[in-house]
């Protein structure tokens, strides 16, 4: 698409958005009467409206019902991750039994890697980012320790070559086939924090599995973000949260995927819990776990309803978006964006964009490394009412979320910009 940087046709874009509606379904924060410019939705997504419903539902239930409510109503508590089974396995390329929304992002994370980091003398390294989101790293760390290696040796980090932003997906593919024999784990982010960089899941998945081990992603900043297949990719296991952009409110629920034909393995070695048990004979309180089939046999205690009832809502509006055309605005915005900004810094060298140019390497974020002034800059955005994301150093992360974002927020972003002195 050929961009121009003016009002009229981010407005036009926008009168020509297919999804434009959702925005309405949203809640703004206020910056002098006004909507901000929120651009920090790979941080914490907005409020949908629908929420607030939601949880007033679950409230009246608990005060009609009691203890009762985990069998009545429209929406029992007993069975309420199922509620979310069918919607979160098409938000991520999964076969319903494949997936399963429980505990909190990291959580998940140790209780995949139980399962799937099973280190020996001979295979014992984890391959990863280096630089990952610190959850991940310090994870990765203490499995490492728990096993009795030393990070140090034990963990190989994909750093990009000198004088790069991002990773190059042949070189994470020959860094596999080097340390192959001796890895026992892949474990990446599905989008790079950071940059924003979109990895090759499928290759990454295939190269990890000739070497001999399992491959699994963190989709924190992913899911919902790309058009993610999972179950076709050949993933062992994954997991994402579902406050970014799954907009189900601060410290909302996980999802875990682990596929198939580990699902129904129940040799596998993890750390159980009394709602993963076999359903049919759980309330037979008998010793000697059973699990349930699928992901579901990975669960630990019953559902948050409260998370749950918000991160149902939310996968409400993506299913009637739907990720294909979610995914076809995002490349827009993003590259509306980026057209932007490289006609304001044609003349003003301000930053450095360090997300990929190539719009499929990407997700729905524009990453700027900053100079002196990025500090300073970002701080006159906020106290203007768009709201970013400022990460040590000096980046400064803009998201420009389809479901909520229009093209006009993107015009005006990039007018403040060019306003900054």
């Amino acid at each position: 698409m050929h961009y121009e940087n003016t009002h009229a046709f981010a407005r036009q874009l926008d009168r020509d958005d297919s999804l434009r509606s959702f925005r309405e379904q949203f809640i703004f924060p206020q910056h002098n009467g006004e909507n901000v410019l929120y651009f920090c939705g790979n941080s914490l997504g907005l409020q949908p409206k629908t929420i607030r419903h939601a949880l007033l539902h679950e409230l009246d239930q608990w005060a009609t019902h009691g203890v009762e409510g985990h069998f009545r109503g429209e929406l029992p508590w007993m069975y309420y991750h199922k509620f979310l089974t069918d919607q979160s396995a098409r938000l991520v390329g999964a076969l319903p039994q494949e997936v399963v929304v429980m505990n909190t992002l990291t959580v998940n994370l140790h209780l995949m890697m139980v399962s799937f980091y099973r280190p020996t003398p001979e295979r014992y390294k984890i391959i990863m980012e280096a630089g990952a989101f610190p959850s991940d790293q310090y994870a990765v760390e203490s499995q490492v320790r728990w096993h009795g290696y030393d990070p140090a040796t034990a963990i190989v980090e994909l750093a990009p070559r000198a004088g790069e932003d991002t990773l190059r997906t042949d070189d994470i593919l020959q860094v596999i086939e080097k340390e192959g024999g001796a890895t026992a784990l892949v474990m990446l982010g599905g989008v790079n924090y950071y940059t924003g960089q979109l990895y090759d899941m499928e290759k990454i998945a295939a190269a990890a599995q000739r070497s001999g081990s399992f491959a699994g992603f963190d989709l924190a900043h992913a899911a919902g973000n790309a058009v993610l297949k999972l179950h076709d990719w050949n993933v062992d296991f994954a997991v994402w949260c579902s406050y970014k952009y799954l907009n189900s409110g601060p410290g909302g629920p996980s999802g875990a995927f682990v596929h198939e034909r580990h699902g129904d393995n129940a040799a596998l070695p993890r750390f159980a819990g009394w709602w993963g048990h076999d359903e049919s004979v759980r309330f037979q309180m008998k010793k000697g776990f059973k699990p349930m089939r699928g992901a579901a046999g990975w669960q630990i205690s019953n559902a948050q309803i409260f998370g749950f009832a918000a991160h149902k809502a939310s996968l409400d509006i993506f299913d009637a978006a739907g990720m294909d055309r979610l995914r076809a605005k995002s490349l827009q915005l993003t590259g509306f964006l980026e057209h932007i900004l490289d006609e304001i810094n044609s003349a003003r060298n301000l930053f450095r964009i360090i997300t990929p140019r190539n719009p499929d390497e990407r997700g729905c974020q524009i990453s700027l490394l900053t100079d002196q002034r990025g500090k300073t800059l970002f701080d006159y955005l906020a106290e203007n009412g768009a709201i970013a994301d400022w990460r040590e150093p000096n980046v400064i992360r803009f998201a420009p979320v389809p479901l909520y974002n229009s093209f006009e927020d993107v015009y005006r972003l990039g007018k403040l910009i060019a306003d900054f002195n």
